[in-house]
């Protein structure tokens, strides 16, 4: 299965690219709108900030093109924060793919931010993305900002407070964790992204 992993100006993308080879995909890291297109299955990665990677996007002339997709799509981490109209890191327009505004997790006493390590989810609306998945799974999760609790969210996540740390708006997921350093779980995960419709 081809897979396009897009160049959101982000680095650590290897651990992605040999998760989905050892599930039998062929992934190709690109800013290519055309292979983009074509792709089976497109993979928006993020490591950094919503501003810079917005901003690789544009000059990338990407913007359209994602929001423009068909085939489906996982955001991972930030990649899932792009997804959504806004973010206040920046104070970044994003793709607008779904509504809300990705904002500052907060700290509390003994909690701290940003939320590092590994975490239980709660499902919140079934979806084909969590086959095989425990009831609570663990994955681990590396971030500052969170998405809004909506009618978007799949499952969610307590670190302070809850968020939403799965989403899915048509042909469009996102996952706020990794599931690429998320053991057999995220193995699982990836392996229903690239077998659901």
């Amino acid at each position: 299965m081809s897979v396009a992993i897009i160049d959101s100006g982000g680095a650590n993308i290897g651990s992605i690219v040999h998760a989905l080879r050892r599930l039998g995909a062929e992934p190709v890291f690109t800013a290519d709108a055309a292979r983009i297109r074509l792709a089976e299955r497109v993979i928006l990665p993020g490591v950094g900030a919503a501003g810079a990677a917005m901003e690789h996007l544009r000059n990338a002339g990407l913007q359209d093109c994602i929001r423009q997709l068909q085939q489906p799509v996982l955001g991972v981490c930030l990649g899932m924060q792009l997804m959504f109209e806004q973010s206040e890191e920046d104070d970044t327009d994003c793709l607008g793919i779904i509504p809300g505004t990705i904002r500052k997790l907060q700290a509390s006493e003994g909690v701290r931010v940003p939320h590092m390590g590994w975490n239980t989810t709660e499902t919140v609306t079934d979806d084909p993305l969590l086959n095989d998945l425990p009831q609570q799974p663990w994955f681990y999760f590396v971030h500052s900002y969170v998405a809004p609790v909506g009618a978007a969210t799949l499952a969610t996540c307590r670190h302070s407070e809850s968020f939403a740390a799965m989403v899915r708006s048509g042909n469009f997921r996102g996952v706020q964790f990794h599931p690429e350093r998320s053991s057999k779980v995220g193995a699982r995960l990836l392996e229903n992204f690239l077998s659901c419709n």
